[in-house]
């Protein structure tokens, strides 16, 4: 297996008794812990009218774990720029790469990341959308010290250099990130339908830039890892219950590791989990090992990103630990 980057998507989830406060201070304990293991970057992704997820306000989030921490790259995964005015992006992340240089990303989705009567109250509407490809560029032309002439500019963030990600999790942004010659990060931790047909389209469409010669590929994965096989197929539970949340509606904290809900066992209900989990890998450190080199050798992807929903802090630092130890060190 090639050596490749390893990072780490945050959602700063509440879990069960825990409130939005302590899901904050866990992302930092995360992210020092990651980055102490040598991970490239950890991103904080943007929602919404969601209550046990504690990243809507992701630039503040950004800037505080980046405060916490000395090296690891921080960014977002992604900013949902239907949601605001591109000028006001830019003096956000400009600010950050300001107070710290050469460490912020800007991952850039096209999708709302709430519901509709909320993407209402962010002040933008629904039709923002279709102008992403626009406001992408407009974002570029921000951070360009050729904007110097313009009646409108952004600072700080005119003449910084803040790598720019197109997110995906359908085949839609493979377009957009080929023709601007933009690394490309899909979400297949939630949506692995797409996934190869859009890395495949990304690839073969690619035009390169002032900023990517070749084609880049970041995948984001589900990762729980533990001391055994049987442990991490526990710590799976608790995902499965996140991901039937979803499906149903029925949103809860994330819950601890143990049993398997009921409603996991309704075949329409299992059969849409496990599609969402065909991009999900649990075991202990050979498992992982071999499960995750054969994923990344048959998919080409030039860097990992893992998402890890386990409910115990500990746990969770320990799985990001044995993942390391699986892939970065032989």
């Amino acid at each position: 297996m090639t050596k490749i980057p390893i990072s780490v998507l945050e959602l700063a989830t509440v879990v069960e008794g825990g409130n939005h406060s302590t899901a904050i201070a866990n992302t930092v304990e995360i992210a020092k812990h990651t980055e102490s293991l040598g991970y490239k970057r950890i991103w904080m992704a943007e929602h919404h009218n969601m209550e046990y997820i504690a990243s809507s306000a992701t630039s503040v989030l950004i800037g505080h774990v980046a405060g916490k921490t000395n090296s690891i790259r921080v960014g977002s995964g992604g900013i949902m720029l239907p949601n605001h005015s591109p000028l006001v992006i830019a003096e956000q992340f400009g600010t950050l790469e300001t107070i710290y240089p050469e460490r912020i990303d800007l991952g850039l989705g096209r999708a709302p990341g709430s519901d509709q009567l909320t993407s209402m109250a962010l002040r933008r509407n629904q039709e923002t959308a279709q102008d992403f490809p626009m406001d992408v560029r407009q974002l570029q032309r921000y951070f360009s010290s050729k904007n110097q002439t313009a009646k409108v500019r952004a600072f700080p963030g005119e003449g910084l250099h803040i790598p720019l990600w197109i997110l995906g999790s359908s085949t839609d942004s493979a377009y957009l990130a080929a023709e601007m010659g933009l690394p490309y990060a899909f979400a297949s931790h939630f949506a692995p339908a797409q996934f190869r047909n859009a890395i495949k389209i990304y690839r073969n469409n690619f035009k390169p830039s002032a900023v990517l010669a070749q084609p880049y590929v970041m995948a984001c994965v589900n990762v729980l890892s533990a001391d055994t096989d049987e442990e991490a197929n526990v710590l799976l539970s608790s995902l499965v219950r996140l991901f039937v949340g979803i499906l149903t509606n029925n949103r809860k904290p994330l819950s601890p590791s143990g049993t398997f809900p009921e409603s996991y066992q309704i075949p329409e209900v299992r059969s849409a989990v496990n599609n969402m989990l065909a991009c999900t890998f649990y075991g202990s450190k050979e498992t992982i090992q071999t499960n995750l080199s054969a994923f990344i050798d048959e998919t080409g992807i030039d860097e990992l990103m893992v998402a890890s929903h386990i409910f115990d802090l500990n746990a969770k630092l320990k799985s990001f630990t044995i993942l390391r130890d699986a892939l970065l060190v032989d």
